[in-house]
């Protein structure tokens, strides 16, 4: 019941005022979203949608690496972050909501990190160093992944608090 006393509050009147035309027991008609609460919660949809995106985006690399997918990727075009849909938000909305924060431009320089080494990954992969692309995917690429996902989830906690 916490999470709906927080989204939804009840409008608080005095049974003896005269806009109390209602029934005091049935204030369904008089529940109105939290507007600031529905702000975060609309952030935090985008957060998790962040971090599902660059998730799909990683195992795609991944696939590719390991001979599950046929898909060609450009690496001039990887390296660049601001191309992905991530990148879109973290440029656009993303720095509009939670730019104050210190972790926002941290979260900024690993995603552009995170395409720099995917880049590195395809760019071994397609000169057929196979073992040297997926050294490259386990090792930095895969920590600067996982640095976008935990900063993405310090934003969420910290931006709600």
């Amino acid at each position: 019941m916490g999470f709906f006393s927080r989204l939804l509050r009840v409008r608080e009147q005095v049974r003896s005022s005269p806009e109390a035309a209602w029934n005091a027991d049935d204030n369904a008609s008089e529940l109105v979203l939290d507007a600031e609460y529905a702000d975060h919660l609309a952030m935090e949809m985008e957060i998790d949608a962040g971090i599902a995106l660059h998730e799909t985006w990683r195992a795609r690399l991944e696939d590719m690496v390991h001979g599950r997918s046929t898909e060609v990727m450009r690496p001039e075009r990887v390296c660049q972050d601001h191309r992905c849909q991530l990148g879109r938000w973290l440029q656009g909305a993303g720095r509009e909501r939670l730019g104050q924060h210190t972790a926002f431009g941290m979260l900024v320089a690993r995603h552009k990190y995170f395409h720099q080494q995917a880049a590195a990954v395809v760019t071994l992969f397609q000169a057929g160093e196979l073992q040297q692309s997926q050294r490259v995917l386990k090792t930095s690429c895969r920590h600067a992944s996982n640095q976008v996902v935990l900063l993405l989830k310090e934003l969420k906690n910290n931006a709600v608090r």
